[in-house]
């Protein structure tokens, strides 16, 4: 009797192939392999093991799960090592647990091998983190459709503010899923990312937010959604953290004059504050290549020219005031 091993293949990049995978593929006899899994992840294999496409091309299945299932469980006994081979990871989304429990019916010895999912695949490459303690105390793992075709379940128990949506095989519903979402409780002005082919060549990452999803074309697949607040673009995240930079240095300069005994008129603070200074010092960080600002730092940022201006403000107001 052999042994079957449920493996996930992750999201396509051999790199990102756990070891163990890797080794169990090169000793595999029969691979049973989804549509998604890469013809690079493929090469890992045997020479001598003989696959099997068991993936869904244009909507239609080359073998139902059924078929799968008792594939699984005739291939056993008659060889030593059995691979179905799974996008991602096997356990999210991608009906193990049917396959498990024919394996456990029939006696069948198995081991799951876990994967790199698409959910964790997309969001390092939107450089966005799933979980933020300023933003998202939860992840909501969810799929756009059930089976039969039916739309999810009501999410509004499960979604707050606080909580980052990861939505899986979207396909083509994002006007419904912008729907539900605002049903859900969610401000249509929420931040969206769509992920299409994470980690591959033909990767593409489109920024959007809840509202605008309905004019959303259609998205090469694979693709992933990610809404919430953590899914600001960089160019946001940036943004956000040097006005919040500027506004803590300005306090700090506030509290030093008050301390000193020194008023500050309510014109100059609002003049400091005004959007054309913190325009400002955008252009001059969207001058540098992407690679200079990450090296760069928080240091660089402090040499801008909104600083220069604002200690500028500052001076002038403590010579009026004497």
């Amino acid at each position: 009797m052999g042994k079957v091993y449920l493996i996930g293949a992750g999201p396509g990049d051999p790199e990102l192939l756990t070891v163990k995978a890797a080794r169990v593929l090169a000793s595999a006899d029969i691979i049973l392999h989804d549509a998604l899994v890469t013809p690079e992840i493929l090469e890992l294999r045997s020479p001598k093991a003989r696959l099997i496409d068991v993936g869904k091309r244009c909507g239609q299945k080359l073998l139902t799960q059924d078929e799968i299932n008792a594939y699984l469980v005739h291939a056993a006994p008659l060889s030593d090592v059995v691979v179905r081979l799974k996008g991602g990871d096997p356990l999210i989304f991608g009906r193990a647990g049917e396959e498990i429990e024919a394996l456990r019916n029939a006696g069948v010895d198995f081991e799951i091998v876990p994967g790199i999912t698409s959910a964790l695949a997309a969001a390092a490459a939107a450089r966005v983190s799933l979980t933020d303690r300023r933003f998202a105390s939860q992840v909501l793992f969810t799929t756009a459709h059930r089976k039969g075709g039916a739309m999810a379940p009501d999410w509004s128990r499960a979604i707050t503010a606080d909580t980052t949506v990861v939505v899986y095989m979207p396909g083509a519903a994002y006007a419904k899923l912008a729907r539900a979402l605002v049903e859900s409780g969610l401000d249509p002005q929420t931040p969206c990312v769509v992920v299409s082919c994470a980690a591959r060549p033909s990767q593409q990452i489109l920024w959007t937010e809840i509202a605008c999803l309905e004019n959303l074309c259609s998205v090469g697949a694979p693709a992933l959604l990610i809404v919430g607040r953590v899914a600001r673009s960089e160019a946001e995240s940036i943004t956000a953290d040097v006005w919040k930079q500027l506004h803590h240095t300005a306090v700090q300069d506030e509290q030093q004059i008050v301390g000193s005994g020194k008023e500050i008129k309510h014109e100059h603070r609002e003049e400091r504050h005004q959007p054309a200074t913190f325009q400002v010092f955008s252009r001059h960080l969207g001058r540098r290549d992407r690679a200079g600002r990450r090296a760069a730092g928080a240091g660089r940022r402090a040499e801008a020219d909104p600083v220069v201006i604002r200690k500028t403000y500052l001076r002038e107001s403590r010579r009026r005031n004497g």
